[in-house]
């Protein structure tokens, strides 16, 4: 079997000038690319000074936005496709999450995703299936993708903190509480928060929280 493609992105380095001692990987929504959520980093950084923070782009070209990168496609909405799209992703993403705890020793106890719309799809989807829990899974503007096979392929149960705007335009807000409910049934702990009157985005309270979150989760 062919191994999984190698992807990369922009990072940055830890604010203390030091060793990493936590890893925290952004994955971006569909149509974007990493750029788009390394800025994220300059918020956290003073509450994660020993972080680095990395933001690799998605394996395949856009369908509707060439310029912009997709971590799965859209075009069929049956779940049993999106899910299996996101299995795809998700090996690419475990390769690169693998290769970078390597490179800078360490575990997947320093280590946290953070995801936005379909990022957050994939955060969620890699997060519980690794053999070893990550710190953290911070979410934002998304949805629990491959919830229907997910019983069966839940090895792991890191802390989550989702948040979504209850204008959003492009994610249902039901998503937010249709995977809270999920993952409270299947034991993950999980936290969430209502952007009020937030559309398809990322608001300062959320955030802050998110990376309050972050914070205790990593000893930041």
């Amino acid at each position: 079997m062919d191994a999984p493609p190698k992807i990369s992105g922009p990072g940055r380095p830890p604010a203390s000038g030091g060793p990493a001692r936590q890893l925290v990987v952004f994955l971006h929504g569909w149509g974007s690319d990493g750029n788009d959520l390394i800025a994220l980093a300059a918020d956290w950084a003073r509450r994660l000074p020993n972080a680095r923070f990395v933001a690799p782009h998605a394996p395949d070209p856009c369908e509707q936005n060439p310029a912009g990168r997709q971590w799965f496609g859209l075009t069929d909405r049956d779940p049993r496709a999106l899910g299996q799209g996101a299995a795809r992703a998700a090996g690419i993403i475990d390769r690169f999450l693998d290769d970078e705890l390597a490179r800078l020793g360490l575990s997947d106890e320093r280590l946290a995703l953070v995801g936005f719309s379909q990022g957050t799809m994939m955060a969620l989807y890699v997060a519980l299936r690794r053999a070893r829990a990550c710190a953290a899974v911070v979410g934002y503007s998304g949805a629990l993708v491959g919830g229907e096979t997910l019983a069966n392929e839940l090895r792991s149960r890191p802390p989550v903190f989702l948040a979504h705007g209850d204008a959003d335009e492009r994610i249902p807000f039901d998503s937010l509480t249709a995977a809270v409910a999920e993952l409270g049934r299947l034991d993950v702990p999980v936290r969430w928060h209502v952007a009020r009157g937030v559309g398809h985005g990322i608001d300062a309270e959320s955030l802050a929280l998110g990376g309050d979150f972050l914070a205790d989760a990593l000893g930041g």
